[in-house]
């Protein structure tokens, strides 16, 4: 049997994984808040996962069962989308002038650092710390942009995994074939209590880079190619090619979590193209499906040196009638490293879950 026979249409196993009992999740986050990442990353009001071996991980969702939540329920408050290309922040100074006072002078950003051939460098300087603070995005149909870069969701598109959600009628600008909006609303009514990042599973695709977790960029010019490290996510790697190879066909793409990345430079942008996407993952903590025709085209920039843009447009025929793009802005933190974060230890959230008619997923029955 190939490896693409091998892989079930994301309906077909999610319908059966729901007639077997379901899936467990719990998506653990709250270390990036506890290693000093900037306000959006952090949860909300209540108490913060401690990921010590001495005591339980509840997790994000586990921490809103300890407060009489509702299994499921994520702990942040997401703040409103920054815009990637467009208009730009009024930051303090148009902040200031807008409530009748004089414009403060913002400081100048630092320009862009580049390797020694011109590259812009999206990782550390020479000498210095610094890490990329991922944000905390749950819905990724919040982010959405046009052609134009401007943003394209619509006004009711909750942008906050608290609240109600409203499934795919509240998302109007995501293109839905029937059955991903079947699925998504299914998702959305148990408020991604099946998410399988829960279970410490990788986040493929843009959701990499929107679990709150701290990573680095590593680029090797006379190896051509460029490593990722994430902290979170279950601590994985990634790697990107850019020597020019095409991506493997038929039986030799062996579709993974991940992904297969190939690179090159626009400009000063870097673009990546994947393909070769396991339909083990969600898009986001919402819940958008995909199945294994996903193909992701991201693209990073490093406007100044504190400022890492992302974007990435998902264009899936088997789940979506037409691609759509979404973006968000990355910021640098000057005095970050990465640390060890073990998602699987003591996630004890696990053995709260129960399935669709009551009964626990993990343990005794």
């Amino acid at each position: 049997m190939t490896a693409r026979r091998r892989t079930q249409s994301a309906w077909r196993r999610g319908a059966a994984a729901l007639a077997a009992g379901g899936l467990a999740a719990s998506l653990s986050v709250g270390a990036a808040a506890a290693q000093g990442g900037p306000p959006e990353t952090a949860p909300a009001a209540g108490p913060q996962p401690n990921l010590s071996r001495r005591t339980p991980n509840l997790g994000a969702a586990g921490a809103a069962v300890a407060q009489g939540g509702p299994p499921g329920t994520a702990p942040a408050v997401e703040p409103k989308p920054s815009l990637s290309r467009g208009t730009p922040s009024l930051g303090a100074a148009g902040a200031a002038v807008a409530q009748g006072g004089p414009p403060e002078t913002a400081p100048a950003a630092e320009p862009t650092p580049r390797l020694p051939d011109g590259t812009p460098n999206l990782g550390r300087v020479a000498g210095e710390k610094g890490v990329w603070a991922v944000p905390y995005i749950t819905n990724m149909a919040a982010r959405a942009i046009g052609p134009d870069g401007e943003p394209a969701a619509a006004p009711n598109t909750p942008a906050s995994s608290r609240g109600a959600r409203g499934g795919a009628a509240s998302e109007p600008h995501i293109p839905f074939m029937p059955w991903t909006a079947a699925l998504y609303d299914y998702n959305s009514e148990n408020e991604s209590k099946y998410d399988p990042e829960g279970y410490c599973l990788p986040p493929g695709g843009p959701r990499m880079m929107a679990t709150p977790y701290p990573m680095e960029i590593i680029q090797l010019p006379e190896q051509e190619r460029i490593i990722m490290i994430f902290e979170g996510a279950t601590h994985v790697w990634r790697e990107i090619h850019m020597d020019g190879r095409p991506h493997p066909e038929g039986d030799a793409l062996n579709p993974t979590f991940l992904g297969h990345s190939v690179g090159h430079w626009d400009g000063d942008t870097l673009v990546v193209d994947v393909v070769g996407f396991n339909e083990t993952t969600w898009i986001d903590f919402f819940g958008h499906p995909h199945t294994d025709a996903l193909h992701i085209v991201e693209r990073f920039s490093r406007p100044d040196k504190n400022t890492l843009r992302y974007e990435a447009t998902i264009d899936d025929p088997g789940a979506y009638t037409a691609p759509w793009t979404v973006a968000w802005d990355i910021p640098w933190r000057a005095d970050g490293e990465l640390m060890e974060y073990i998602c699987q230890d003591n996630n004890l959230y696990l053995y709260h879950l129960t399935d669709d008619f009551g009964q626990p997923i993990f343990g005794n029955r």
